[in-house]
């Protein structure tokens, strides 16, 4: 869910011409780029549901908290940010960015718990998809949004036991994300490197550090909470994250971009299996929907 910080990568940072034919050390990269991308996409969805194990005793408050702090740890000794020489034109979208970053794993975690694991990731996947589909004029797209509107239709019908609050906490973290991706692309113009992803990693740790210690008075945490609260951060923040620095130098934008649509399908098994969150017919239907709708954009787009 992809719910961690993303490498600020362009299409242009990718190995070059199309027209250079394939040699076995190319192919071999990509294979073991496409074998990290299902590796990174595992990751994410497993450290979520060990996350949510912690529940009863943190609460997803809690277990967003220590997940902040694991992402701060991993992305300063990534990006390695010089916070002295920020001016305010950089702070200012590090900061919001850092904002949108703890309210999305939070408005997600919160929904995991509500809703499940599958839908919650699937309703968040909602806010990339936006983005892409809002940003083109192709017919194709317009049909996109149309299959992808029809899933979202199917997943929050009314129905007894449908759960509201984790659908609007869901469609909450697919705003996050969409904010999140377009405060990305103002920072790595404005901040060299890694360097504003770290930063605003930071602050959100920060953010969450009087949150944590309340919850952690409130409901003295166990051993066994922190160990899945912590293997969470590391799934789904450290392990993605390089993972991803790795994928993008022999796996084509494109093709990246199709994988990590497969991430809510990816989040429904592992919720299945996992955690006995079973799934109707209607629901997995929807997820096939809106991932579909996202893989036709890919494959059909030009550049």
């Amino acid at each position: 869910m992809h719910t961690r910080p993303s490498p600020a990568l362009t299409p242009a940072a990718a190995p070059a011409p199309a027209t250079r034919p394939d040699t076995p050390e190319r192919t071999g990269g990509r294979l073991v780029g496409v074998a990290t991308m299902i590796g990174s996409g595992l990751s994410n969805q497993t450290g979520a549901a060990i996350g949510s194990l912690a529940f009863p005793v943190l609460g997803p408050v809690g277990v967003v908290a220590v997940r902040q702090y694991v992402a701060a740890l991993v992305l300063f000794s990534v990006g390695r940010p010089r916070l002295r020489s920020f001016t305010w034109g950089q702070w200012w979208p590090v900061i919001l960015l850092a904002v949108v970053f703890g309210t999305m794993n939070l408005s997600l975690y919160s929904a995991i718990e509500r809703v499940g694991l599958g839908l919650a990731v699937t309703l968040e996947f909602l806010g990339p998809l936006a983005i892409a589909l809002a940003s083109s004029r192709r017919r194709v797209d317009v049909c996109c949004a149309v299959i992808a509107g029809a899933g979202v239709v199917i997943l929050m019908r009314p129905q007894p036991s449908t759960d509201y609050l984790g659908m609007a906490l869901g469609l909450l973290a697919a705003a996050c994300w969409a904010s999140y991706i377009l405060l990305n692309r103002t920072v790595g113009r404005r901040v060299p490197g890694a360097q504003g992803a770290a930063a605003a990693a930071g602050i959100s740790a920060v953010m969450f550090l009087p949150i944590g210690v309340a919850v952690a008075v409130r409901h003295p945490p166990t051993a066994g909470a922190v160990a899945c609260a912590v293997i969470a951060g590391l799934l789904s923040s450290a392990v993605p994250y390089l993972a991803d620095l790795f994928t993008l130098r022999h796996v084509p934008p494109r093709a990246f971009g199709l994988f990590m649509s497969v991430n809510p399908v990816i989040a429904a098994v592992v919720g299945w299996v996992g955690l006995g969150q079973d799934l109707g017919g209607l629901e997995w239907a929807s997820i096939g929907a809106i991932v579909a709708a996202n893989s036709l954009s890919i494959l059909t787009s030009r550049g």
